[in-house]
């Protein structure tokens, strides 16, 4: 079978550092999570995914927050049966495959990359397909909602300035009543310093914060929950690092982390 060529400008391009951390991960007897589909797209994939070899930090961190937002998204869609999901910049992401419970799964992107998804994941009657920006607000009316919906924003807000992350919490807020979120927090020290990433080398960070609880003040109603740390997960993996995550500074700075929050 001939290999597919991943065409993908910068920011969509970075979907491949996750998909290869996960397939990865798949090479492990103890798994962080069990995702036979990135390896099988993996392996279809025409692009030289040995650049990243060596990025372990990204390779785990990857698998890390994967792991976090599984729990998560599960344990919301045991509360609440039915509720449908929105996956904000989906890329190659399995995880409608690997979660039960949801009404319908939206899943989000570029038009580039649900091209390159429509090759890999076939129609199905929960899942729907979503090929606009994330800033295109529209997208919204697209959604059934008359409950409350989960959002979930992986590898996204690092790539957006913070008065767009703005706009679009505030569009959230005016057109969800009730949602949660679960955002990617990037490590403040590396926004405008890719050069300091083990991967990701050309799409630039430009947008994080150090206190979660400024969330609130970006949106009506919006209220900041609960967060994790990545270096609290799979601690004895992380080498070396695990010995700085009690340090304030550290923890402030060089974080990444999973944030919860809230509409309604």
């Amino acid at each position: 079978m001939e290999k597919i060529r991943p065409d993908l400008s910068e920011v969509p391009a970075t979907l491949l550092v996750p998909l290869w951390a996960r397939a990865e991960e798949q090479k492990r007897a103890d798994p962080l999570v069990r995702d036979p589909k990135s390896a099988e797209i993996l392996r279809a994939l025409d692009f030289d995914f040995g650049r990243f070899r060596g990025g372990w930090m990204s390779q785990l961190g990857c698998c890390v927050r994967t792991a976090i937002l599984d729990r998560e998204v599960q344990a919301f869609l045991s509360d609440r049966p039915g509720a449908p999901v929105v996956n904000l910049g989906c890329g190659l992401d399995a995880r409608e495959l690997r979660m039960t419970g949801y009404g319908m799964w939206y899943d989000l992107d570029l038009p580039e990359v649900i091209g390159l998804r429509e090759r890999f994941f076939p129609d199905t009657e929960r899942v729907r397909r979503i090929a606009c920006s994330v800033l295109d607000f529209g997208w919204m009316d697209r959604i059934a909602a008359e409950g409350p919906v989960l959002i979930v924003a992986e590898g996204l807000f690092m790539y957006l300035s913070g008065e767009e992350v703005e706009a679009l919490l505030r569009a959230l807020g005016r057109r969800f009543a009730e949602a949660v979120l679960l955002v990617e927090m990037l490590a403040p020290l590396l926004v405008g310093r890719n050069g300091m990433h083990d991967t990701v080398k050309e799409a630039a960070f430009r947008w994080s914060l150090r206190d979660s609880s400024d969330f609130e003040r970006m949106a009506d109603r919006l209220r900041f929950d609960r967060e994790w740390s990545y270096f609290d997960e799979a601690r004895r993996r992380w080498r070396y690092l695990r010995l700085f995550r009690r340090i304030p500074w550290f923890r402030r700075n060089l974080n990444n982390r999973i944030v919860r929050l809230r509409f309604g």
